[in-house]
């Protein structure tokens, strides 16, 4: 049980510092400086934690794999490469409720801060003239951004969770499959029903604009289709992009000047020492002695303390960071188990009242919270259910 409280005290403290927005590695650092005093390490297992945090190899492929996400951003957005996406998908779709939800699902795809602000106005002009109400167009520019976060390895949750665990990323995305399935379908019956109507066909198609999926595309098919390691699939569609827009040195600096930020190199740092300081403290292997001998069910875990991470920080992310490592420790926990635990958090981050793109998204279309959550809740469950299910059927089953 003393392991248990001072778990709890590092995990409150964890989140009250994220709902402070304090950088997560900070955060993360800190709670690790709280487990060295909680645990009163001697100086020896201190630099144990600290040689087994850059000394791993998962340290060096989160460092490589999130820095280069930055920098493909960055390509893409200096080189306008999304707008010509959205272009072509406007000029070449009829159907004003496809074009509608391609919209955030377009701008959802680059992991940018305030993404939701950017795809608000579009799905505000394509539903111009249909009668719908503020939450309707909210719920449409907030629902159809975040399908990605459950399997594109462009964003730092599904990494995280994936290098963490040490579960390949393409047995990740193929497990949250079912859910983002289940995310958009649910929209169409929660939310845009009400749109009907086409557009004129555009009678000539942009080659510029169909090449602009080219980079998205191979990304995707390096890591799901031919299985290679997503820190190689990163560094090599950045290179090419760089040659292909035959850069010259200044800007090869400033593409990986931003990639490797001292945000990215603090966030790793912190997540792989809170990961060696519970397992060098004796945490990991107490709380499973105590799960174990309490028979506390090891799906309310997996459930619970993503969910809560994820609801009061409103950051996949975090909410991976911060109870990955405690759930690694219990006996019994398998990969589809993690992926659950995954959705878990995730469901409490679509919820959260401090996540920025539903703040974002409520402010700009002067949308009431509440009837934005009476369309969100029904579908947020659904996926709660399809996550649920998958674990029941597929628990200790090896997927690949």
């Amino acid at each position: 049980m003393n392991d248990i409280l001072k778990i709890i005290l590092t995990f409150f403290i964890i989140l009250l510092m994220l709902r402070k927005k304090i950088n997560i590695g900070y955060v993360l650092l800190s709670a690790s400086v709280v487990l060295f005093v909680v645990y009163l390490m001697p100086l020896s297992n201190i630099l144990k934690s600290l040689k087994g945090t850059f000394t791993n190899p998962v340290t060096f492929q989160l460092l490589v794999s999130l820095s280069f996400i930055r920098m493909l951003e960055m390509i893409l957005r200096e080189h306008e490469i999304l707008k010509r996406m959205m272009d072509f998908i406007k000029a070449t779709l009829r159907n004003k409720r496809a074009v509608a939800i391609s919209m955030p699902l377009l701008i959802g795809i680059m992991p940018s801060l305030g993404g939701a602000y950017f795809s608000a106005p579009m799905v505000a002009e394509i539903t111009k003239g249909l009668n719908l109400s503020p939450e309707l167009k909210a719920y449409i520019n907030y629902w159809y951004r975040h399908p990605w976060e459950f399997f594109l390895p462009l964003y730092p949750g599904i990494v995280l969770a994936s290098m963490i665990s040490g579960i390949p990323m393409r047995s990740f995305i193929l497990m949250n499959l079912s859910c983002v399935i289940v995310m958009l379908i649910s929209g169409i019956f929660l939310g845009i029903r009400q749109i009907k109507g086409k557009f004129e066909r555009s009678t000539s198609i942009n080659k510029n604009e169909v090449l602009s999926f080219v980079p998205i595309i191979g990304l995707i098919l390096l890591v799901i289709g031919f299985n290679v390691p997503l820190h190689y699939a990163l560094v090599s569609v950045v290179i090419l992009l760089l040659f292909f827009y035959r850069k010259d040195f200044t800007y090869f600096k400033k593409v990986f000047l931003h990639g490797f930020s001292i945000d990215i190199i603090l966030l790793i740092t912190g997540i792989m020492l809170f990961k060696e300081t519970l397992e060098v403290s004796g945490a990991v292997k107490n709380l499973s002695i105590f799960f174990g001998s309490n028979h506390v069910p090891v799906i309310f875990i997996l459930f619970i303390l993503p969910f809560i991470s994820g609801f009061l920080t409103g950051i996949t992310a975090g909410s991976v960071a911060s109870s990955f490592p405690l759930l690694l420790s219990i006996h019994g926990v398998d990969a589809f188990g993690l992926s659950f635990a995954f959705v878990s958090g995730y469901t409490g981050v679509l919820l959260s009242p401090v996540h920025i793109c539903l703040i974002m998204t409520k402010d700009y279309f002067k949308a009431d919270m509440y009837g934005i959550y009476k369309k969100t809740i029904p579908g947020v469950i659904l996926i709660f259910i399809t996550a649920l299910a998958q674990y029941l059927i597929f628990r200790h089953k090896i997927i690949f």
